[in-house]
This record gives C-alpha cells, sequence and structure tokens, in this order.
C-alpha cells in the first residue's frame, strides 16, 4: 500500500480545471519527483494535498484514509508537512522562531530536543539560529524552510520547488539532505522544475503537462527517455534505461 496516493484528484478555479484527473503514489520511504513547466500544476497538486486547495473530484488516501478536503491543520496533524514554494519564512522572526513556528504543538522540552535535531541536519542553522530569516543567504533560507517543515514530525515531506533560484552548488547540497531526510525515514513528494537534479535523487517520476500526468517510469528511465531528453535536459545523457509508461 502507498504511503500516499492521488486517484483521478480534479481541482478547479471557478469553471476552469487546473488538475484533470491525476493519479500519483508515494511509497513508504521513497522519493517520488513532479516534474513539469510553470503553469501546468505542480503546486495546485500540492495545495490540494495539504488541504490549501479543495479537490472538484477523485480521492487522496494517506496510509490508507482518505484525506481530500480535510482542514489544512487536520492533514498536517496525520503527518502530511509542506515545505512551500518561495519558502514563506517569517523574515522577522530568529532561525529558532521559526522552527518554533512549525512545531506549535510540541511541548517545550520536546520542542528544544527537535530542533537539536534539526540543527544536527542543517549544521549553518544551529550557528545562525539567534539570526533573523530575512538575513540568511537563500540556500540557508531554504534549509530553514525544510527544517521547519520537519519540526511537525511528518510521515511524508511534500517539498515544492527547493533549487529556486539557488546555485547549482548549493542545489546539490539540497537534494543530498532530501536524500538524509529520507533514510531517516520520511518520504518525500518533490515537485521541481530542475529535471537533471530531480531526476538525480528520486526513485520515480511523473511528467505533469497541461494540468494532466504526461508521463511517468523510474527515474533511471525518465532521463534516458527522448521525450524527457529534448524537452527538460537538452540532449542525451548516458543512463542505464528501463521501460517507462506514457499515460
Amino acid at each position: 500500500m502507498s504511503l500516499l496516493a492521488l486517484d483521478r484528484v480534479e481541482v478547479r478555479m471557478g469553471s476552469q480545471p487546473i488538475l484533470r484527473s491525476i493519479s500519483l503514489a508515494v511509497p513508504e520511504r521513497g522519493i517520488v519527483a513532479v516534474l513539469g513547466r510553470n503553469g501546468v500544476g505542480k503546486t495546485t497538486m500540492m495545495r490540494a494535498i495539504s488541504g490549501v486547495y479543495r479537490c472538484a473530484g477523485g480521492s487522496i488516501r494517506f496510509a490508507g484514509a482518505p484525506i481530500a478536503n480535510l482542514p489544512s491543520h487536520e492533514i498536517f496533524a496525520r503527518g502530511v508537512c509542506q515545505a512551500p514554494e518561495g519558502r514563506q519564512l517569517f523574515a522577522d522572526m530568529t532561525v529558532a522562531e521559526n522552527l518554533r513556528a512549525g512545531a506549535l504543538r510540541l511541548s517545550d522540552g520536546k520542542f528544544a530536543a527537535e530542533a537539536e535535531r534539526i540543527y544536527a541536519l542543517f549544521p549553518v542553522l544551529a550557528e545562525r539560529r539567534r539570526q533573523k530569516a530575512g538575513s540568511l543567504s537563500g540556500g540557508e533560507q531554504q534549509m530553514l524552510c525544510i527544517g521547519r517543515a520537519l519540526m511537525g514530525g511528518p510521515k511524508i515531506l511534500l517539498l515544492d520547488e527547493p533549487s529556486l533560484g539557488l546555485a547549482p552548488l548549493v542545489v546539490r547540497r539540497i537534494l543530498a539532505l532530501v536524500d538524509e531526510i529520507r533514510r531517516a525515514g520520511t518520504a518525500i513528494l518533490l515537485v521541481e522544475q530542475n529535471a537533471r537534479a530531480a531526476l538525480a535523487v528520486a526513485d520515480h517520476a511523473y511528467i505533469m503537462e497541461g494540468g494532466r500526468i504526461a508521463l511517468d517510469g523510474p527515474a533511471r528511465a525518465l532521463i534516458n527517455d527522448p521525450r524527457v531528453q529534448a524537452a527538460y535536459l537538452g540532449g542525451a545523457v548516458d543512463q542505464p534505461k528501463d521501460e517507462t509508461r506514457q499515460k
């Protein structure tokens, strides 16, 4: 059984369809990437999963239970936490205060223990714990955004465009941490425009076009798929080839 499963999910804004029969699955301890250009519905999908947007059709199940259209705080309490696109930190609050904002349900003692776990994962945040979030570099802000989401103790992390606006070396560091988070037991649904970086870390990937899933398969297979190479990778990549599914 998948930890997270979307089955023919539909989302509309007024009469305009944004997501059109989206189906995908994330296994426990898996990293699943969703790739696509701006405006294809990736962030809308993430917001539907986390309860920000209502589903007009289909189902979303988490750990076997339906969660579509539940209030966001209930979905969060079940173990679904999001690190949003654009980071959305509290710029005038310190690193420690931002982490506290992600752990409002924890007692002071449990907060301190969880914060130390995050500082161990992101040592630079430990050095900056009394520094205001708005004064951090872009990469440090992204680490804080992820750390704040992890303070909720998620079973799955919804990670929306973590490479946005970051230098290549910083992107590699962030995605290496994504794999480390998975090894610690948290599944990850990763939305990315940087297809090459996402496919390097993901187990399985889906390609979105026009609010639909156009293609999916093992990440290593998609790296070698001519359609993906032409549209997202800028040429051939020398990797082993497997089968992919056309939707």
